[in-house]
């Protein structure tokens, strides 16, 4: 219900016998009724670009409520008790956030947290007791420590941590060259994110150093779920080349233009996965009828493997390693790209960075877990072979 409502339409009470999911994004609204609780079945709410200064308490008087979505608000408090006990997505992106109440520890059931773009300068010592969080994005905050209780969580996988002092980096990356922006001329959209566009684009002029065919991504230039634009740009500098990354040719950093150009990725490539919908919450998802062979899945994984060790070997955590930020051809050959969380991490003790590995090396596991479950029916007796390597991989 998008509809600029400035106060909670009751007339949604009556549908409390059978209401799951309620979003309420993009109107004006500043406050939630008592009655709210009356919704005993309701599972997802958001109420992202709203009003909201503070994370209302009746949610934490929502005994079924699992995913709770605030971003682009005006937050600054959230209560102790305004937190669901079954929750299981908590998302506050881009709020003004300072601190977070220690019973943000007592949600066990906590898989996915995203608290990017706020002004928290510590997280709650009791999220250490979060066993089951598996991703988490705290970049573009105030911390001014690594937060420790996090990188020993048995579960998590995915971490984004960026634009923060204790991750401020003064390292100059000059990878690649600094072109304008009207060295070339943007065409049709091929895909979007959080924190831009890719766009074809032609050359203006003749390049003697670029190919002829390229993309240019332009960044937003505003925080995102997962980050500043120029701390992506700059993992993706610092991460280099590798046959199968998305290549990148050169820069444009003006005055509110901020754009990395790329090499054109060819047509033939589409995507391995989907994203992770409301019921995986974490994990990526297939098209209906996909499936691998274990020839397929074994060329891909080795691909993906070398990306891995690449990426740390430049101390960059890709901090989204899924199949559905992954492109393949019919011969099974990989393109990874999306920096959009990615962390650079050289700053940190020589402990911090083998645990940032640990967590990223949990996402490679899922991401061939991922594979396995789409394997080709006649390929299940291979199925234990591939298990067995996987384990390898630790």
């Amino acid at each position: 219900m998008s509809e600029n409502l400035t106060t909670f339409p009751m007339d949604i009470l009556s549908l409390a016998d059978t209401l799951e999911i309620l979003d309420l994004s993009h109107n004006r609204l500043d406050a939630l009724p008592d009655e709210l609780r009356q919704l005993h079945k309701l599972k997802i709410l958001f109420a992202s670009n709203n009003r909201f200064e503070t994370l209302p308490e009746v949610l934490g008087e929502c005994t079924n409520l699992e995913m709770v979505g605030f971003k682009a608000n005006r937050i600054s408090r959230v209560p102790e008790n305004s937190l669901p006990p079954r929750l299981r997505w908590l998302i506050l992106t881009d709020n003004r956030i300072e601190t977070l109440p220690e019973t943000l520890g007592e949600r066990p059931r906590l898989q996915k947290l995203a608290l990017a773009g706020n002004r928290l300068t510590d997280l709650p010592k009791s999220m250490a007791k979060l066993t089951n969080l598996e991703l988490v994005r705290i970049s573009a905050n105030q911390l001014s420590e690594c937060p420790e209780q996090l990188l020993d969580l048995p579960k998590l996988a995915w971490i984004a941590f960026s634009g923060n002092p204790f991750s401020r980096s003064d390292l100059r990356i000059e990878s690649v060259p600094l072109m304008q922006s009207s060295s070339f001329t943007l065409q049709e959209v091929l895909g979007q994110g959080a924190s831009g566009v890719i766009s074809k684009a032609v050359w203006n002029e003749d390049q003697t150093h670029f190919p002829d065919e390229i993309a240019v991504k332009v960044f937003k230039g505003e925080v995102t779920s997962d980050g500043y634009p120029e701390d992506e740009l700059h993992a993706c500098l610092k991460a280099g080349e590798h046959p199968n990354l998305v290549k990148p040719l050169a820069q444009v950093d003006e005055n509110g233009y901020l754009a990395l150009i790329m090499n054109l990725i060819p047509p033939h490539y589409r995507n391995l996965g989907l994203p992770p919908c409301f019921q995986s919450c974490t994990r990526d998802n297939f098209p209906e009828g996909v499936s691998l062979s274990i020839e397929q899945i074994d060329k891909i994984v080795q691909q993906m493997v070398s990306v891995f060790n690449h990426l740390h070997d430049q101390q960059v955590c890709h901090g989204d390693l899924y199949a559905h930020n992954t492109l393949y051809d019919e011969d099974a050959n990989i393109i990874f790209g999306d920096f959009g969380a990615a962390s650079m991490y050289h700053m940190l003790t020589e402990t911090q960075q083998e645990k940032i590995r640990q967590i990223e090396r949990r996402a490679l596991h899922h991401f061939i877990d991922d594979l396995l479950s789409i394997c080709a029916e006649a390929d299940q007796q291979k199925l234990k072979f591939m298990r067995l390597k996987q384990k390898a991989t630790h």
